[in-house]
């Protein structure tokens, strides 16, 4: 998967760091982002390993939902990646932990995608000149996948610690 560390797609996508390489394509700096994009997302990955390697499927799911929220390329093919995996771990989470926040982040990533695919439509479909709006877009969108990634993982340990009190 070498075209992960070395491609860089200059087309609008999802990510938040999609306006910089775009800038700054073939130039020394783009190709500085697009390696320092992997810190991040490798730390995010190794923590959620650490944090929640006792349930694999749950762990999965939030090491997919980082790669795809922290990967320079973001397109909404990605997400079949995790939405196959969403399900089961969300089953595995008691209803009282998951249901309110896991619901207003849920209507909150629509809306975020939404709010992107709007500015992207203006962008391809009507020539607009709207790449600054995709890009802010793309980070409201990162911000919603965070807050996803931190609901789940808060649910999942507020479960733990309960799983281990009534031990």
């Amino acid at each position: 998967h070498i075209c992960h560390w070395v491609g860089t797609d200059t087309r609008h996508n999802f990510s938040v760091y999609f306006y910089s390489l775009y800038l700054q394509y073939g130039q020394p700096a783009g190709f500085l982002v697009g390696l320092g994009a992997f810190l991040p997302q490798i730390v995010v990955q190794a923590s959620a390993s650490l944090a929640f390697h006792q349930d694999i499927v749950f762990c999965m799911c939030l090491q997919t939902l980082a790669f795809v929220a922290f990967n320079k390329v973001c397109t909404a093919q990605y997400f079949s990646w995790y939405a196959c995996l969403l399900p089961v771990a969300l089953s595995s989470l008691k209803g009282e932990l998951r249901a309110r926040p896991l619901g207003a982040v849920g209507v909150a990533w629509l809306l975020a995608m939404l709010n992107w695919l709007y500015w992207a439509y203006c962008l391809e479909f009507k020539g607009d000149n709207t790449f600054f709006q995709v890009w802010v877009a793309g980070i409201a969108f990162f911000v919603v996948s965070i807050a996803l990634i931190g609901c789940l993982s808060l649910a999942k340990n507020r479960q733990l610690v309960l799983e281990t009190k009534s031990a």
